[in-house]
């Protein structure tokens, strides 16, 4: 089922999106070579608490899987999404992926981004900023009567044209009422295809972009998603609102 949400439901969506922005902007700013990652995600339970929310992720559940132990998600490198914080060492030249999930007012907001450990190489650089423009690009067509997998194709052109793959495992998502609705939104898709966009709907594109093969697998933690082939990966995300103009970024700030 497709929630659209009104006006209430989407002011109180906005406000936990507010916090999921200014979450992973702090704690952005925190990332340099020699922070331990669990020191990231205290920083962003710290902040989400003192704004009288929750952070989404911690406890989360999924079939087959244990309660997700942390507040954050913090991927580095070959690790797609999902990473456990925990006693890793950020090192110069590593990239890092941040999602943060926040619940508050029983309504949900969540965001990605990835950022340079110091200094990266350029091909690192490249795939950051590919992926964010990917993102971009699929937030443009998420616009009032096109169809889901607009927003998917646009975001598997532009990267395949810049010589990178989508993760087709994984996908956006329905956000809101809960952390994870209906609609799907693969990073990857036919034009024209895939459900009607409508007013009031609230959706997390996020494109999940490798540097080499699409292909992923589970590591041993039972959570993170780590590329097949051990070459990087990077990954955006944003919240956003379908409205009668242009689509709305609710977690920014």
């Amino acid at each position: 089922m497709i929630y659209i949400k009104t006006k209430k439901e989407i002011d109180y969506i906005r406000e936990s999106c507010r916090i999921v922005a200014e979450t992973l902007r702090l704690v952005a700013n925190n990332v340099r070579p020699g922070v331990v990652t669990i020191d990231l995600d205290h920083i962003a339970e710290e902040y989400i608490n003192s704004n009288d929310a929750k952070a989404a992720f911690k406890g989360y559940s999924q079939a087959g899987s244990y309660d997700y132990p942390a507040s954050i998600c913090v991927s580095i490198d070959d690790e797609v999404v999902h990473g456990i914080p925990g006693d890793r060492i950020l090192k110069e030249g590593e990239i890092v992926s941040l999602d943060v999930g926040v619940l508050k007012n029983g309504y949900y907001g969540d965001a990605a981004l990835s950022v340079a450990v110091g200094n990266v190489s350029p091909d690192k650089k490249k795939l950051l900023d590919v992926t964010e423009k990917s993102l971009y690009e699929g937030i443009h067509e998420a616009k009032l009567e096109n169809r889901v997998q607009d927003i998917s194709f646009a975001i598997q052109n532009y990267v395949e044209a810049n010589g990178f793959s989508v993760v087709k495992d994984l996908c956006g998502h329905g956000v809101g009422k809960f952390l994870h609705e209906e609609p799907a939104v693969p990073n990857y898709g036919a034009r024209g295809s895939g459900p009607k966009l409508k007013k009031g709907m609230t959706i997390a594109i996020e494109p999940m972009v490798n540097s080499g093969t699409y292909k992923v697998k589970t590591g041993k933690d039972g959570w993170t998603v780590m590329t097949q082939d051990g070459l990087p990966s990077a990954h955006f995300e944003h919240t956003i609102l379908i409205s009668n103009g242009s689509p709305e970024i609710l977690t920014v700030c």
